[in-house]
């Protein structure tokens, strides 16, 4: 969609995502380097132009969470957890319902410090966004119990200004483009058109 806008893209997978090496998701935690790294090398080889990001889901969590700020010129932000205590809450009562969901919830929290070596509650998206200094562009789904709309309304309450929240009613986890793609193309195209020079 960028690209037949006239922008540049960059894909990458995230490790162990894709065609990365890796073994294990951590949340944003191993991702934000990846994130960062991505961000670091356009900015090497490319010292003069405008960057702009596009993170979804754990992308997003991951580009709040690096832990050197990434210093884009425009972000877009959609369907980010609140928090790993969220994430993890929410993604097990969606496995396994609501009565066994959040009795697993701390059996396999204690085991992230000792088994992936990382404190989890460090990895906090809506305390961490007012790192972000750049026009920001939240987008989150009414129904969406992956990351919840109030989730995101923390996350957009936290950040900087020039931002913005936009809801799509109805629409579920990281299924907005086709949702309405209409809409989110235009949005998220000058979105980025006025702030990110082609």
């Amino acid at each position: 969609m960028l690209y037949a806008h006239g922008f540049s893209v960059l894909l990458f997978d995230f490790q162990a995502h894709g065609e990365s090496p890796g073994t294990q998701m951590t949340f944003g935690y191993l991702e934000a380097m990846d994130a960062r790294g991505a961000f670091d090398y356009l900015r090497n080889r490319l010292p003069d132009e405008r960057i702009g990001i596009v993170g979804t889901s754990l992308g997003g969590a991951a580009t709040i969470l690096s832990e050197k700020p990434i210093e884009a010129d425009a972000i877009v932000l959609e369907a980010v957890f609140g928090s790993f205590d969220e994430a993890l809450s929410q993604r097990l009562t969606s496995r396994f319902g609501s009565w066994l969901g959040p009795v697993v919830f701390p059996l396999l929290k204690v085991q992230v410090s000792p088994r992936l070596g990382f404190d989890p509650d460090l990895l906090n998206p809506a305390e961490k966004v007012n790192r972000l200094h750049a026009p920001l562009l939240l987008i989150a789904g009414g129904s969406d119990n992956l990351a919840t709309l109030a989730e995101m309304k923390r996350i957009y309450a936290r950040a900087n200004e020039p931002k913005e929240l936009w809801v799509i009613p109805n629409a579920a986890h990281v299924d907005f483009h086709r949702f309405t793609a209409v809409e989110y193309e235009q949005r998220v195209v000058e979105f980025f058109a006025s702030r990110l020079p082609r």
